[in-house]
């Protein structure tokens, strides 16, 4: 596989790698020293979406944040490995050898998240505006049969890159979120709208999504999670946080005022706060002996 050119002016391009893995080649950034926060961004998003939250981060964490196989700038191996379970075993044997502390997720990638802590030792999983349910209705069989039809066909992620790959839309779709970005934030979402590999990824991904199985186990995974939410998320509404920390048996709940469904572009800080004072009690529960199994 040939390794995509990253821009020059990419956030944190000088932390860029490639690294083969599980038959995909990953774009990996990794910043900063002390316990490993592993990043992982949401469908249809790029490692770049934690470009404010990073430096936050970094002085007390060491952070690898990756594009996701076929998404931003990884390169995607068999078509046919994009399904929650799929991404989360090869995300997996990518972090062999790492000394994980806490997975960090945003929108699908806190499912992701969920998902490979039941596969590799980790102390903690924070869900920011976590995707934890399922499509309602008819969408529950259409969305993913279309998605699916249109990633069979040769010619839509181009068709599709030149249709939404322009400012007006790319801003448009970023407000219906609920948030709302500077110009360098949207400028970097319609470079990866007008990359046909990028719609082609985050296709595949939609096509072979399945939470099913991940919900019917959230009762079972003991891991301590913080779930953050942002009051105006128009994609995944906060309920969705509510229904599922009540089923996770060792789950909080943190709730920012305004911003929408990137609140962790729009207000870093905040969300920086509720990670560290999250992981902060966290490594003082596993210091108390009361607080032993």
């Amino acid at each position: 596989m040939r390794a995509p050119v990253i821009p020059t002016d990419w956030p944190h391009r000088k932390a860029s790698r490639h690294v083969p893995a599980a038959r995909h080649l990953w774009h990996i950034q990794e910043m900063g020293a002390g316990p490993l926060l592993i990043l992982i961004h949401g469908a249809g998003g790029a490692s770049h979406s934690f470009r404010h939250l990073i430096p936050l981060l970094t002085p007390q964490y060491r952070v690898i944040a990756f594009d996701l196989p076929g998404q931003g700038f990884s390169i995607l191996g068999p078509r046919g490995e994009c399904s929650l379970t799929a991404m989360a075993r090869d995300i997996a044997i990518l972090a062999e050898g790492w000394e994980t502390h806490a997975i960090i997720g945003h929108s699908a990638g806190a499912a992701i998240a969920l998902q490979v802590s039941q596969l590799i030792p980790t102390r903690a999983v924070i869900g920011i505006n976590a995707a934890l349910a399922g499509f309602d209705g008819m969408s529950a069989w259409l969305f993913p049969i279309l998605a699916r039809s249109l990633a069979l066909l040769p010619f839509v992620p181009q068709v599709f890159s030149k249709l939404a790959g322009n400012p007006q839309k790319v801003r448009d779709l970023l407000t219906s979120t609920g948030s709302t970005l500077d110009a360098a934030g949207e400028a970097q979402y319609l470079r990866l709208l007008q990359r046909p590999e990028h719609i082609a990824g985050t296709l595949a991904m939609m096509a072979q999504w399945n939470f099913d199985t991940l919900l019917r186990q959230l009762p079972q995974i003991k891991t301590p999670c913080l779930l953050i939410t942002a009051e105006n998320d128009r994609a995944v509404p906060p309920d969705v946080s509510d229904r599922a920390s009540r089923q996770l048996p060792n789950a909080q709940r943190r709730h920012i005022p305004q911003y929408g469904h990137l609140v962790h572009e729009e207000a870093a800080p905040l969300v920086a706060a509720h990670i560290i004072d999250f992981l902060r009690d966290c490594d003082s529960d596993a210091h108390d002996p009361t607080q032993a199994n």
